[in-house]
């Protein structure tokens, strides 16, 4: 396993130099193999489609079907790129239209809470931290359970100085942090499946019931931060931004719930714009609602 890990370590670094249009021709590839050999997750992703869409027909449906694959290979690519890409071309590549929005919280020592989700790519997002100078920019993250890979995909999300908080670790590290007296800008993919024991709140999301995660809700309320969503645009290939949507500049302000609906609400909002960009093939209807519940 170590062996092979160096291998693919050595060809990924070494095709990382490629500029990001040499990249996508490995892109068609990963999707040819993807979608027609492998078939990858195919029957997930076709499930996930027709109940999310009803109303559309199967040729609109494997339309997006293929779409996302695309779309999927191109983030492995994008992804790789991380371990080279330059500043100046990740600025341009991922624009944030309004990060002054961010600003003026962080000048008045307001933290931010920031949900997002699958959409897009997730991986270029915590670029917004280089806007900033002495603010704690955070993402939490799911620990693999390969050691190796883990500390890789570790080293490229910590490429634009962001620190990598286990998500069982989210509120030590918080508490931490606001022991130093710095303020800090923490995000959450907030599209998660709960675990089985975290089935506490439910939504109906794309014509589904469906769980949702109120912990990131929990966390800005008990230390009343900011919270914003970023809504993500792919504008082309390779070039995508962000608008941030303030949903409260004190969570301790709203009712129970309301951040997390109004999350929902956005999210779907911004999955419909262009269904191709979200992660179909994440089994996220896996668990139904107790009838009790």
């Amino acid at each position: 396993m170590v062996v092979l890990f160096y291998i693919f370590y050595v060809f990924v670094w070494l095709i990382s130099f490629l500029p990001l249009r040499v990249l996508y021709i490995f892109s068609y590839l990963i999707y040819f193999l993807a979608y027609y050999v492998v078939r990858y997750r195919r029957a997930v992703v076709r499930t996930n489609l027709k109940n999310s869409f009803p109303e559309m027909s199967e040729a609109e449906i494997v339309k997006i079907e293929k779409g996302y694959y695309l779309h999927f290979a191109d983030i492995v690519m994008e992804t790789v790129k991380l371990m080279h890409i330059s500043d100046d071309e990740m600025r341009h590549r991922m624009q944030f239209s309004n990060p002054e929005v961010m600003g003026e919280f962080f000048e008045n020592g307001k933290s931010v809470v920031i949900l997002l989700g699958h959409y897009g790519n997730w991986e270029w997002i915590p670029s917004i931290y280089m806007n900033y100078d002495g603010i704690v920019g955070g993402e939490l993250y799911r620990p693999l359970n390969n050691k190796y890979f883990d500390q890789f995909f570790l080293k490229l999300r910590s490429r634009f100085g962001t620190v990598n908080i286990p998500k069982n670790d989210a509120l030590r590290a918080i508490v931490n942090i606001r022991r130093e007296g710095k303020t800090f800008g923490l995000g959450f993919i907030a599209d998660q499946t709960p675990s089985a024991n975290n089935l506490h709140y439910w939504k109906t999301f794309l014509n589904q019931d469906t769980p949702f995660l109120n912990g990131p809700e929990r966390i800005a309320r008990s230390g009343g931060y900011a919270v914003v969503y970023f809504d993500v645009k792919k504008i082309e290939r390779g070039y995508y931004t962000c608008d941030i949507i303030t949903l409260t500049d004190d969570a301790k302000k709203t009712a129970e719930n309301e951040i997390t609906d109004k999350y929902v609400e956005l999210f779907e909002r911004t999955i419909r714009r262009d269904p191709t960009c979200w992660l179909w093939s994440h089994r996220r209807w896996k668990h139904k609602r107790n009838i009790q519940q």
